[in-house]
């Protein structure tokens, strides 16, 4: 897949800063593959670059407009598709995450045809993937957990590779979803494969390695979140992680889009990811605790995070607030 930057981030129509998270990841980890932002009337969200529309983009030397949107269900809204055809009849080529394919939307798959474009459907996998065996293998490996979706799973494994890196280490990021497929240049959207084969495209990602290198698997979803406690569960089986990291943003009171489900407490959270991690790793343990304390302020975040450290007994950290030198200092 052969994705050509610089990219216009398409922010949506609604101020809705967790919905952008696709966009906000392009943002945070690639800024140098982005050239500007688009968001519909009235929408005043931004992630600080050069706000554009689309034929200013394609002028500025643009060639692809990215949906950088998540939402429920993975839909595209027929609110975009003006946007997108535009893209396409400028030149550019178009990007989506979303679980319904570009190419399955007649207009959109017509007009690409007619200009010669490219629709990249990065959720859905075109390879084989065997189901998994749970094989002891070669290598270490963190995965990321959580209480909830959009906690911080992607962005502390990310912060934490890029930590290692830097030391010398032998790391890789493994990318589990959307934006971090985009970010790594490879990986496998494991929320769209099929159910029985979550397991397998963990391992086939994450396969046998060098004694010393280290895999940081990005996490998806909660075994606390109805909707995706399924695509967890498998990530945990699949990964065969020897340490997890779990991810839990201060002060969320309620499931994403499900206010009728409380979050869970640390404690329980963790106890039913490690029995779970325990059927292809009976030696799994916690080794840190990563907290999104982004509606704190600081000396607020910092006690709690000496307090959740001290607690648990291992590291505790906000890799946007404190970084993450601490744990691997510890690895």
């Amino acid at each position: 897949m052969q994705i050509k930057p610089p990219f216009l981030l398409f922010l949506g129509e609604k101020n809705h800063p967790l919905a952008a998270k696709m966009s906000r990841s392009i943002a945070q980890w690639r800024p140098e593959l982005c050239l500007g932002e688009l968001t519909s009337e009235g929408n005043d969200l931004t992630l600080g670059l050069d706000r554009l529309s689309i034929g200013q983009a394609a002028e500025a030397g643009a060639k692809t407009f990215i949906l950088g949107l998540a939402n429920s269900g993975g839909t595209i809204s027929s609110n975009w598709i003006p946007y997108i055809l535009e893209a396409l009849e400028s030149g550019l080529d178009v990007l989506s995450g979303m679980h319904q394919r570009l190419v399955d939307i007649p207009e959109i798959r017509i007009m690409a045809e007619k200009q010669g474009r490219i629709l990249h459907d990065i959720r859905h996998h075109q390879g084989v993937i065997e189901t998994g065996k749970g094989r002891k293998r070669t290598g270490k490996r963190i995965l990321t957990v959580g209480t909830d979706c959009s906690v911080g799973k992607m962005f502390t494994a990310l912060a934490l590779e890029k930590e290692m890196k830097a030391r010398g280490f032998d790391v890789d990021f493994r990318a589990t979803g959307q934006c971090g497929l985009l970010i790594a240049g490879s990986g496998v959207c494991i929320d769209a494969v099929v159910a029985d084969f979550i397991a397998g495209a963990v391992e086939m990602i994450s396969p046998d390695n060098d004694p010393d290198h280290w895999d940081i698997i990005e996490g998806q979803g909660s075994l606390f979140n109805p909707s995706f406690a399924g695509v967890s569960a498998g990530l945990l089986h699949g990964a065969q992680p020897d340490y997890l990291i779990l991810c839990h943003q201060v002060g969320r009171k309620t499931i994403k889009d499900l206010p009728d489900y409380a979050v869970p407490g640390l404690k329980e959270c963790l106890e039913a990811n490690l029995n779970i991690a325990r059927l292809t790793n009976p030696d799994v343990a916690l080794m840190a605790i990563s907290l999104n304390c982004r509606d704190l302020a600081s000396e607020e975040a910092h006690a709690i995070i000496e307090k959740v450290s001290e607690e648990f007994s291992v590291p505790c950290f906000d890799p946007m607030l404190t970084g993450v030198s601490t744990l691997v200092d510890i690895i």
